[in-house]
């Protein structure tokens, strides 16, 4: 099996940061558009992985609500005090397009965050393509489209690095966050760096090791808040490029509930395998949490397993742990001996549902 173009795409996470500072260097908001008290990111799958991310990162920064809308509909509330932001790397979701003339109804300031899919893999981006670029045109919204020219596999699970930061741009001009060119840069220089420990060649590295580990299991990804969606975002990565099923689970809120359910089937104790996320940055409370959930793990005999983040930041390990995850994913995929860019059940439901 040839997984050329998803080791390319793997390998490029810090160049689609750089990447997309340089795209978006000409993109600016209207000024209207940071008169506004309520953010929604509407997009479905990988295209909706940007604004989990962030908005866990950014939690205790951001000064709007951020609501992720994978969904046709748009809530009730949504109104011309909201940014919208509709993302689809292709520019042709469905559910995204119906979206988009949910919000504009309701006057919504939308702005599109848009690619599109290209013929082939190696193919150019073709915007003469894209129907929510020609919406965005023709009813004179702002939409920053990118060319996902460090994206060669062409799936968006694996473009995050463009979705990330594009995102923090639209929020940054929006003046819901601050994030600045300079910081982003540093983390993607950092991603390089990171990154030449995980690649094939070094055999004996951490993500091989932990896929190893993880073959032939049912995986829990357990993380702190800010992690969240990375945990959601390694979910979607596992189920995709691993073919392997996943769910996550977060601290503290599992502990409520999470922990009484490790009793049953007793099959859990050969099936299961959670992996914590572990980071200095968490607090004091739920690092203590993440160690006692730990031991009741291993008094009900599952099985667990650790990846220790380094990053200096939020922002860092959250990026750091994208691009630990997706190796992780791609290792798992060799193990499981499948394609980690075909998703033939998720492109029989779509020509089903025509």
């Amino acid at each position: 099996m040839n997984n050329t173009l998803a080791l390319d795409s793997l390998k490029l996470l810090g160049e689609q940061i750089t990447d997309s500072l340089k795209q978006a260097e000409k993109f600016k908001l209207p000024k209207t558009y940071q008169k506004i008290n309520k953010i929604v990111v509407s997009g479905m799958g990988g295209s909706n992985l940007g604004g989990r991310i962030l908005s866990a990162v950014f939690d205790q920064e951001l000064k709007l609500p951020i609501l992720i809308n994978a969904d046709y509909e748009v809530p009730r509330w949504v109104d011309s005090q909201t940014l919208f932001v509709i993302s689809s790397y292709s520019g042709s979701t469905e559910e995204t397009v119906h979206a988009y003339a949910e919000a504009k109804k309701k006057k919504a300031k939308i702005v599109v965050l848009t690619g599109a899919e290209p013929n082939s893999a190696k193919a150019p981006l073709d915007k003469g393509k894209n129907p929510l670029i020609a919406l965005a045109t023709k009813d004179n919204f702002p939409c920053l489209s990118f060319t996902p020219a460090f994206n060669p596999s062409a799936q968006p699970r694996l473009a995050i690095g463009y979705a990330v930061t594009l995102l923090a741009v639209i929020l940054n001009q929006a003046g819901a966050i601050k994030l600045s060119a300079k910081e982003l840069t540093l983390v993607a220089g950092k991603l390089k760096t990171w990154g030449a420990k995980l690649i094939p060649e070094k055999s004996d590295n951490v993500a091989s090791k932990l896929a190893d580990k993880l073959f032939g299991k049912n995986i829990v990804i357990i993380s702190g808040g800010f992690l969240a969606g990375n945990a959601h975002t390694l979910r979607n990565q596992f189920n995709e490029n691993s073919k392997n099923f996943a769910c996550y689970l977060t601290l503290p809120e599992l502990n409520h509930y999470a922990l009484e359910g490790l009793s049953w089937p007793k099959s859990n104790v050969d099936n299961l395998s959670c992996i914590f996320f572990e980071s200095s940055l968490y607090s004091p409370r739920v690092a203590k949490r993440l160690e006692l959930t730990k031991q009741v793990m291993a008094k009900n005999k599952i099985k667990t397993l650790s990846a220790s983040l380094k990053g200096a930041t939020k922002l860092e390990q959250s990026l750091e742990m994208l691009q630990l995850g997706s190796w992780i994913t791609y290792y798992l995929a060799e193990k499981n001996k499948v394609n980690p860019l075909a998703i033939p059940w998720v492109d029989w439901f779509k020509k089903e549902l025509k």
